[in-house]
């Protein structure tokens, strides 16, 4: 179910999660093999840590904690790291040393409660999180699991009265109310936790946790209709959510619903998923894989945890993590299908496109009105430019669509997008309009069709018009305002195409295309000595293959003997971000 509400400050977590990171560039090259020197092994692990290589970083700061085994910092940042990669275990092994140093380290304690509430050792637990540091983040998280550990001792009571005293960061207090209503419910005193579930889940009825526990709870105490009334309210907030859709079956199939949580062990769990995922979503993704890491440490088969893993190691570009964790969840969950379609897609981003289109043609076979699956696959098909064949899926996928809303413009747009690449202006134009006519400030839509139009000759002044309009939503957009200058080039405005691709430049210094163009640009106004400077900047930018002898060729000739580039229509994953498969559900 969706968890997409924030209980707190992502910028609290940036300084509790600061740690996890060396500062250094943003790609680690190096492989894996261990160097041997200090030096050496220090870089590499700075680099594959800004990578967010995992495997890497932890191969280097091993080595180093051999070199230098009294450096406290290595022994922090290997532990972290070990956390994070879901390597608890071997992490355990370097508390004790953490300890020593700084007896109130946040992590090392919430590490070693963690595993007293693994082991059912409640009182150990409390004691640990009542040692680490404060913060308003980690106090949060040490007051939730603190009253689990006050249910595993057998005083639930003393465990809501615990979290009633915590004044939590703003938005907490229904994540507040949740945890008191499902302790009270796990501990079979159901009146009590029916009010405040109910509250939970008044205070922000489009939260599918709070929804999810009070429905379980009104299914088993008040009756299948109270529970399908609570899911229906929620379904007209959030329709796509798979557990919802799940539970309304079951509803009505004349069952009841179990809680959702049982045991302290799995409130601990849930706890450390609620804030985990929350972390992950807004930009703490360090800190919320660590949580969620815990979480299935605590609760295996957390029914959310994998796929919420999965989909953090998605936004930070690692398919290969996100291809595990997306197997490793249940085949009976509701969530299996779009974990399936998501699987598919980051296997074509590792060099495994032939993998993932099979997963995904066996997917839509079984199910050929599966829209998520025809929009996976047609955008896995247009970023490895099989255009007509892009074009035919999304096709495909818009004749599902038979009243398109507003959210449904990127099935026109790129439809539009894969009938212009395939030579089919027709549909194109008439997929692009559409896709205006859906949402008509959408900067994508407006550049890539006004640029069509003044590419062709046609509809200049709209075309324009259109662009500008584009620039003005997305004025810090190196293409967009590189597509600006670019028609104003192609009209013969040169000086205004200097003006705007100097700026474009400027946006994004290290694309080969808008360099190529300003060179182009400055040629035309008489600037040879910097067009040429242009042009071998643009060459030495790795520019698509395509493209590469026209640099070449202008370099040694210029302008006027050169063949004309081609338009700057740039890859489809350059436009804009794929639309999502199908809203997963956190």
């Amino acid at each position: 179910m969706t968890n997409s509400r924030p209980f707190f400050s992502v910028a609290l977590a940036a300084g509790f999660a600061a740690v996890l990171h060396f500062a250094g560039p943003a790609r680690a090259d190096t492989p894996p093999d261990v160097d041997a020197s200090l030096t050496g092994s220090y870089l590499a692990a700075r680099l594959a840590i800004s990578e967010r290589d995992n495997d890497a970083a932890i191969t280097y700061l091993r080595n180093l904690l051999r070199l230098d085994s009294r450096n406290d910092e290595i022994v922090e940042r290997t532990f972290y790291l070990m956390l994070v990669d879901g390597q608890i275990d071997e992490a355990m092994k370097l508390t004790d040393r953490l300890i020593k140093t700084d007896r109130t380290n946040r992590i090392a304690r919430l590490a070693l409660a963690v595993r007293a509430i693994r082991k059912g050792h409640y009182q150990s637990a409390r004691t640990h999180l009542a040692l680490s540091v404060a913060g308003p983040v980690g106090d949060l998280t040490k007051t939730l699991l603190a009253a689990w550990t006050l249910l595993g001792t057998g005083n639930a009571k003393g465990a809501v009265e615990h979290l009633d005293r915590l004044e939590g960061p703003a938005g907490s207090a229904p994540l507040k109310e949740l945890h008191a209503g499902l302790i009270l419910d796990a501990a079979g005193m159901k009146k009590e936790a029916g009010k405040r579930l109910e509250q939970a889940m008044k205070m922000d009825p489009g939260w599918s946790p709070a929804v999810d526990a009070y429905a379980r709870w009104a299914s088993r105490n008040e009756g299948i209709p109270a529970a399908l009334a609570a899911y229906s309210s929620f379904a007209q907030l959030a329709s796509s959510d798979v557990f919802a859709q799940q539970a309304i079956k079951d509803l009505k199939a004349g069952k009841s619903l179990p809680p959702r949580v049982k045991t302290p062990q799995e409130g601990a769990a849930e706890v450390l998923f609620d804030l985990g995922s929350q972390l992950g979503r807004q930009g703490g993704e360090d800190l919320g894989l660590l949580y969620l890491q815990f979480a299935t440490w605590l609760q295996p088969d957390h029914p959310l945890a994998s796929f919420s893993l999965a989909d953090i190691y998605d936004r930070v570009r690692q398919p290969g993590k996100a291809i595990t964790f997306y197997e490793a969840v249940p085949a009976d969950s509701p969530l299996k299908r779009e974990a399936e379609i998501r699987r598919a897609v980051n296997l074509a981003a590792i060099d495994k496109f032939v993998d993932g289109r099979a997963s995904l043609e066996k997917l839509i076979a079984a199910d050929p009105k599966d829209l998520g699956a025809l929009r996976a696959l047609a955008m896995i098909e247009m970023t490895h430019k099989m255009f007509g064949e892009c074009a035919a899926t999304f096709s495909r996928a818009i004749t599902l669509v038979p009243q398109p809303s507003k959210a449904d413009w990127p099935l026109f747009y790129f439809n539009g997008m894969c009938n212009e690449r395939s030579k089919n202006w027709p549909v194109a134009e008439a997929s692009l309009k559409r896709a205006i006519e859906l949402s008509a400030d959408q900067p994508e839509v407006l550049n890539y069709l006004g640029y069509s139009w003044v590419d062709q000759g046609m509809n200049l002044d709209q075309g324009l018009n259109l662009i500008r309009k584009a620039v003005k939503l997305r004025p810090d957009d190196g293409p967009t305002v590189d597509s600006l200058g670019w028609v104003y080039y192609k009209l013969g405005r040169y000086d205004e195409a200097v003006t705007e691709l100097e700026r474009a430049v400027e946006l994004m210094p290290q694309d080969p295309v808008i360099n190529d163009h300003l060179g182009d640009a400055y040629w035309k106004v008489g600037r040879k000595l910097e067009a040429t400077f242009q042009w071998a900047h643009a060459r030495d930018l790795k520019p698509d293959p395509d493209d590469l002898p026209k640099i070449v060729q202008k370099i040694e000739k210029g302008l006027d003997t050169a063949e004309q580039p081609a338009p700057p229509v740039r890859k489809a994953e350059d436009q804009t971000a794929a639309p999502a498969a199908a809203t997963a559900a956190q």
